[in-house]
């Protein structure tokens, strides 16, 4: 641009673009002008600023949020007697380059980078039925309560239960060939039952599986998370190995109940970790105990099921494996599920809901390290 043409600016445009850096994309989570969204900015004559914007598809679900923070952000700008917002459409060229800055040029799974320092859990159990994605969703919900940023796949292809229990009913927004997962209660989810009717099931074997969890750490826009967490199947089948070798760096979190079966179950999901060369990052006792209206506690499923897994895994993976809370047996912790609200966030004072944010500090409260990771070093001479 010549100077000629820059002395023809008017100097609000410039105020403008910066002002619009405060407007930050709902799904992708970084400033419009960042990803390219700003179109065209003009003020005429009469101080009437004009603002276009590209959404990433036509249909775009986060449209009017988009327009309303834009128009809002504009008119901050002294001097302006009008603001108008309009958006369109990127075509599939601007998708694809939005995508390559998305990707940073690579298709890849970003928790696998050097330097990546989001935790990942592995949210696992020997048999079903105690309450393991109840705990995952709970668990996710209070890190996003706390202020970290969370995701969460459901690993669990066959029984998956997350949009159900976060109360997501829309699918992701695609970005040419990247997922944009929907949020619910400030945690970022990815389920195949975002993709299958009501009521059909998945019928996929191994190998399947496995592409589905791969594209699930891949080919969505996560971004630049703390905490992942992932679902998985009871057991120690197909996913349970697949989600081992895809993201070698998760941590497995065992989910189990007091009864004293639990402890044989516990030796199983050891000897995955120990296959695996996993870690073990502690031990959930769900269903601990009810609170009677007298005020006593009864133990209906037993006591003491948590400790005995926590032994027997520590003498399978050869360290210690503490248990990192005990959650009382809670009516309204199974409510929560089924309404779609995880009880940390609708009554997070409840026992049940105090002891899982516990659990959930307890797995992000020590720093993360960067031992082994390759750092980016350059050599100064003066």
């Amino acid at each position: 641009m010549t100077s000629t043409e820059h002395a023809d600016v008017d100097p609000r445009v410039a105020q403008i673009h910066e002002a619009l850096t405060g407007v930050i994309d709902p799904e992708i989570h970084r400033p419009i002008t960042e990803l390219g969204m700003v179109d065209e900015v003009t003020v005429d004559a009469e101080g009437v600023a004009r603002v276009e914007v590209l959404v990433t598809i036509e249909g775009c679900p986060m449209r009017d949020r988009i327009e309303r923070d834009t128009a809002e952000a504009t008119a901050t700008v002294p001097g302006l007697t009008r603001v108008e917002v309009s958006t369109s459409a990127m075509t599939e060229e601007q998708r694809r380059a939005l995508t390559e800055r998305l990707r940073q040029g690579r298709r890849q799974i970003p928790f696998n980078q050097p330097g990546n320092l989001t935790r990942i859990y592995a949210v696992s159990s020997g048999k079903g039925g105690v309450g393991k994605s109840t705990v995952t969703a709970n668990l996710a919900a209070a890190m996003a309560a706390d202020g970290l940023r969370v995701g969460v796949i459901d690993a669990d292809i066959h029984g998956f239960s997350m949009p159900g229990m976060f109360g997501i009913t829309e699918q992701p927004t695609k970005v040419s060939d990247l997922l944009m997962p929907p949020q619910a209660h400030g945690v970022a989810v990815m389920s195949i039952g975002m993709f299958v009717p009501e009521g059909q099931a998945v019928v996929w074997r191994g190998p399947k599986m496995h592409r589905a969890i791969e594209q699930f750490a891949s080919d969505v826009f996560w971004g630049d998370l703390d905490v992942l967490l992932l679902d998985l199947p009871p057991g120690t089948g197909d996913v349970a190995i697949s989600v081992a070798q895809l993201l070698p760096g998760a941590k497995m979190l065992v989910v189990t109940t007091p009864q004293h079966s639990a402890a044989s179950v516990a030796e199983r999901v050891g000897s995955l970790a120990t296959s695996t060369e996993q870690e073990v990052a502690g031990v959930v006792e769900n269903m601990a105990g009810l609170a009677l209206p007298d005020g006593s506690v009864m133990e209906v499923f037993g006591t003491g099921g948590g400790d005995r897994v926590a032994a027997t895994l520590a003498g399978a993976v050869k360290h210690p494996v503490q248990v990192l809370g005990r959650i009382p047996l809670e009516p309204a912790l199974r409510e929560g599920a089924d309404q779609g609200v995880p009880l940390v966030v609708s009554d997070p004072d409840s026992p049940a809901a105090t002891a899982l944010r516990e659990v959930a500090r307890s797995l992000t409260r020590a720093p993360r390290g960067l031992g082994g990771m390759k750092l980016p070093l350059s050599v100064t001479r003066s």
